[in-house]
C-alpha cells in the first residue's frame, strides 16, 4: 500500500536527517525557542464560523505534480493576503515534493500560522518542527500506536505547538479523543486506496465532542461542498488543490466565504 511506502521513505529520510543533524541538538534548538502559549493555530481554527486551512502543494501521489514552477513564498503571501486562517506546508519530499525548506521560508514571509504536513513517526520530527517556525504539526492515527500518539501531543504542547490529529473511523476518533486531541481531523481521502469521499465528514461529525475543533480535510473543491461542511458545523476545512489549480484563489476564497 502506499501508505507504507511513504511510512518507510520518511524513515530513511529520518536516518538521513539524525546524520545530518542529531536528535540532541534538533531538541535542544527547539527547547531554546519561545513557546507560544497561544497556541495561534489552534487560536485560528477557534474563531465563528467556517475556518480555512489553505495548503502550498506542489504535487501529491494521486495527482501528480499539481504546480509546476510552484512559486511558494508567493502563494503564501497570497493565502495571507486573502484572509487564510492558517496555511498548511507539505514537507514531505518523496511523494509531495514538499520541502523543509518551504515552511521554513514561508515562515520568515508570512504572519500566518503554519500547519506542517508531514507523516510523523518520530519525536524527532516534532522538534524539528518548531525549529522550521511551525505552529502545528500532523498527526495521523492510521499510522501511530495510541501511545505514539500521546507522548507526541505531550511534546507538541510542551513546545507550543498545535496538532491536527487526523483520522479516518469512529475507531481512530476515539483514540485521538482518548489520548486529549483538541483538533480532530477526519481525511475525506483513505490513505490506504486514495479515493475521496467528503461524505467521511458528514458521517463521522457526530463523534467529535461540540466542545473539539473539528476538520475536515481534502475533497473539498466547490462551493456545494463547503456548504455540506457549514450544514454539518465543521470549525475548519483543509483546502489544497482547489486552490493551486484556481486562476484567481482569491476569487475562489471569498467565494466559499459568503457561500
Amino acid at each position: 500500500m502506499i501508505l507504507d511506502d511513504i511510512t518507510e521513505s520518511t524513515r530513511i529520510r529520518l536516518e538521513s536527517a539524525k546524520k545530518d543533524i542529531p536528535f540532541s541538538e534538533v531538541r535542544r534548538q527547539a527547547e531554546n525557542m519561545p513557546s507560544d502559549t497561544e497556541f495561534p493555530f489552534r487560536k485560528a481554527l477557534e474563531k465563528s464560523g467556517l475556518s480555512f486551512i489553505c495548503e502550498v502543494k506542489k504535487g501529491s501521489p494521486s495527482k501528480g505534480i499539481i504546480s509546476e514552477k510552484f512559486p511558494y513564498l508567493e502563494i503564501a503571501r497570497k493565502y495571507e493576503e486573502m484572509g487564510a486562517d492558517a496555511i498548511s506546508v507539505l514537507t514531505e519530499p518523496e511523494f509531495f515534493k514538499g520541502s523543509n525548506k518551504y515552511i521554513s521560508e514561508i515562515h520568515q514571509t508570512v504572519k500566518t500560522p503554519l500547519l506542517r504536513k508531514d507523516f510523523t513517526i518520530d519525536e524527532y520530527m516534532i522538534y524539528k518542527a518548531k525549529t522550521l517556525g511551525a505552529s502545528a504539526i500532523l498527526l495521523i492515527c492510521s499510522i501511530l500506536e495510541k501511545s505514539q500518539l500521546s507522548e507526541y501531543l505531550g511534546i507538541a504542547h510542551s513546545l507550543g505547538l498545535s496538532a491536527l490529529v487526523e483520522t479516518h473511523n469512529e475507531y481512530e476518533i476515539e483514540t485521538a479523543l482518548s489520548v486529549g486531541a483538541e483538533i480532530i481531523g477526519v481525511n475525506n481521502r483513505d490513505l490506504k486506496t486514495f479515493r475521496v469521499d467528503t461524505a467521511t465528514s458528514e458521517n463521522l461529525r457526530k463523534y467529535v465532542p461540540s466542545d473539539k475543533i473539528f476538520v475536515s480535510e481534502s475533497g473539498i473543491h466547490t462551493a456545494e461542498d463547503i456548504q455540506k461542511m457549514k450544514n454539518i458545523n465543521a470549525d475548519a476545512v483543509l483546502i489544497g488543490e482547489a486552490f493551486m489549480r484556481s486562476e484567481n484563489p482569491s476569487e475562489l476564497l471569498e467565494r466559499f466565504k459568503g457561500n
